[in-house]
């Protein structure tokens, strides 16, 4: 394991004093409580940035001997060949309820994703799997969705789920990313915060929040709250 390198950083409180923002009749009482949030929020991108780095320092992972395989959109394929020519791959498993309709929180995510997958695309492979329907059934609710980027699979027979999402079976959301070298693949990294590992009245959720829509709403006074996002919504007008 790397080890990590301390740098000498200058304390955020310091650093604040050189915020010039201000805005239009702010009060004093404001603008001291936005610069000591200022502060933390600092902090919290440092404690981002010292996460990451653990992270990627993290020893090799269990090897992948299981010889896994999925069904795409133009038929089987294998694990291994998930990855084309990159060296990590990311798969993202997301849920669809009994086989009917996909998860509401999985299909935000991956509505946001896909937009992006050029751009993933160019530092490592990318797939979505789902476990609970038949290709077809995600080829069609890909299509409603308007999704044009996004490569999705089914976990027809369930191995690669059990193994890496759920041992039990359960549909349930998983994120999982992989290395692969001289022909050896390994597992790399898991989101492994559980609801058991939630705060007292807070929502169970991975951290960093994979979906952009939380931190937004959380800079807003409502916040989050207890609101969800949906499949439709009615149209206005």
């Amino acid at each position: 394991m790397t080890t990590q390198k301390t740098a000498t950083v200058t304390p955020a409180a310091l650093l604040v004093k050189k915020n010039k923002a201000h805005f239009p009749n702010e009060s004093e009482v404001y603008r001291r409580a936005r610069n000591e949030l200022l502060v933390e929020e600092i902090e919290l991108r440092r404690n981002l940035e010292r996460v990451a780095e653990l992270r990627r320092n993290l020893p090799p992972g269990g090897e992948v001997k299981t010889h896994y395989s999925f069904v795409g959109e133009n038929g089987p394929v294998t694990l291994s060949e998930l990855f084309g020519d990159k060296s990590t791959l990311v798969i993202y498993s997301y849920m669809f309820p009994k086989g009917e309709h996909p998860c509401p929180m999985c299909t935000s995510l991956m509505s946001a994703w896909d937009h992006h997958v050029q751009d993933i695309e160019q530092r490592t492979a990318f797939a979505c799997i789902a476990k609970a329907a038949p290709i077809e059934k995600l080829k069609a609710a890909k299509a409603a969705r308007g999704w044009t980027q996004l490569k999705i699979y089914a976990d027809g027979e369930g191995t690669y789920s059990r193994d890496y999402v759920n041992e039990e079976g359960a549909d349930i959301p998983g994120f999982n990313v992989f290395t692969k070298k001289d022909g050896v693949i390994r597992h790399f990294y898991s989101g492994e915060i559980s609801g058991e590992m939630a705060d007292p009245g807070q929502d169970s959720r991975g951290a960093p929040d994979l979906d952009s829509l939380w931190p937004l709403l959380d800079m807003t006074p409502e916040g989050r709250g207890d609101w969800y996002p949906k499949l439709a919504y009615p149209k206005k007008g």
